[in-house]
């Protein structure tokens, strides 16, 4: 099995608040803040001085990983969602990497990776820039709807089928943005293979019915993904590159196929030939997809000669034996990271969680996003400390 920075057993419920070091990364610890899609950037995708906020209260994180942000203007999909394709969203960026990386008291700053998201197919056009448009791997429209701030909910939009040079473009934009990310301060990039955007729409043969090279077989639906990453690996260096990936999910028209267990275990392999910093894997079934197999968790790990980002439903004690257990090298937290801006404190003392608010989970403004108290805030707290 790859353990590449794990350390020997220990006592239990301490692993999680060590200081972790692996190639580029040099970590306070070794919790992960997962990306989570807020949609507080401005209108036109552009982040603001509210993102930075959000993002500087949580760096106490080993590392953040940033919401989904999209690569090109055809990527963008969802309202209000940030993007990472022009000088102007480069600028902006600069406020949160700064926030992030900024020492705490006698504590060094925090380290931020973006997510790159392409949308792909899941999307509304309403949801775009002028001059921009929907694209996927087929013509087949996204089941379900989007909401859009101009017509509230609707149904995805129709995608036109991307060409051979489309996809060169796509491969392109990723690459560029990677470039854009390193100007605006990031420690490195996340490929979003997860979720059923557009990477995963070329992975999965649910939605993937070309017949070219992009197509037809488990080595042309892994093209595009080791595609984007081989030219991200090359624009910025393989250690400033990860990859999420979510086999077995059921998000945007995914699921489950015959083949899963072969494919994803060759991207794996595909990976690590190119040198991939970490493989960040998705268990959805703590919000009710299909879990993925333990044994296809561990024969993935095996077969990527890097770090491995575990990720789905993980509490302080289950974090902690899958540490111990050297399933993975870091544990990533969504939602209670989203409510808890101080979640390596709360985690560390055993101390109660703020519920998230889903009424907020994608509202604008400062409401559900920069207001959860932290254990400071606390009146019962402080009379203990």
């Amino acid at each position: 099995m790859a353990t590449c920075g794990a350390a020997p057993a220990k006592e239990p419920n301490r692993m999680l608040f060590d200081e972790f070091s692996a190639r580029s990364l040099h970590l306070a610890n070794r919790m992960v803040m997962a990306p989570l899609t807020r949609s507080r950037a401005t209108p036109a995708h552009t982040p603001n001085e509210l993102m930075a906020t959000y993002y500087g209260q949580r760096a106490s994180a080993g590392l953040i990983i940033s919401e989904g942000t999209s690569p090109s203007p055809n990527g963008l999909g969802y309202p209000r969602i940030p993007g990472l394709y022009d000088q102007a969203q480069v600028d902006a960026w600069k406020a949160t990497t700064g926030a992030v990386h900024a020492p705490r008291g006698d504590q060094s700053g925090g380290k931020i990776f973006v997510q790159f998201m392409h949308c792909g197919r899941v999307a509304h056009v309403d949801n775009l820039p002028p001059g921009a448009e929907v694209i996927g791997p087929g013509a087949a429209v996204c089941p379900g709807e989007m909401y859009t701030d101009t017509l509230g909910m609707q149904p995805h939009s129709v995608p036109r089928e991307m060409s051979a040079a489309d996809i060169a473009h796509a491969v392109e934009e990723h690459a560029a943005s990677a470039k854009l990310a390193m100007d605006a301060g990031f420690d490195g990039v996340e490929i979003h293979g997860a979720n059923g955007y557009l990477i995963e729409q070329f992975l999965s043969p649910l939605i993937n019915l070309r017949t070219d090279a992009y197509g037809g077989s488990i080595e042309g639906r892994n093209r595009f993904a080791l595609e984007v990453a081989r030219a991200t690996v090359a624009a910025i260096g393989r250690d400033r590159v990860g990859i999420r990936l979510s086999p077995f999910g059921v998000f945007n028209g995914t699921g489950e196929f015959p083949e899963v267990r072969a494919q994803y275990l060759a991207l794996a392999r595909s990976l690590s030939q190119l040198g991939l910093l970490y493989i960040h894997l998705v268990d959805h079934s703590a919000m009710g997809a299909p879990p993925v197999p333990v044994d296809f968790k561990l024969a993935l790990r095996a077969g990527f000669d890097g770090l491995f980002i575990l990720s789905g439903g993980f509490d302080h004690a289950s974090a902690e034996q899958a540490l111990v257990d050297q399933r993975g090298d870091l544990i990533a937290f969504g939602r209670p990271f989203l409510a808890n801006p101080d979640l390596v404190a709360r985690l560390r003392e055993d101390a109660p969680l703020n519920p998230p608010d889903k009424d907020t989970f994608y509202t604008p403004g400062a409401k559900g996003y920069t207001d959860y108290p932290t254990l400071a805030d606390s009146p019962s707290h402080a009379a203990t400390t």
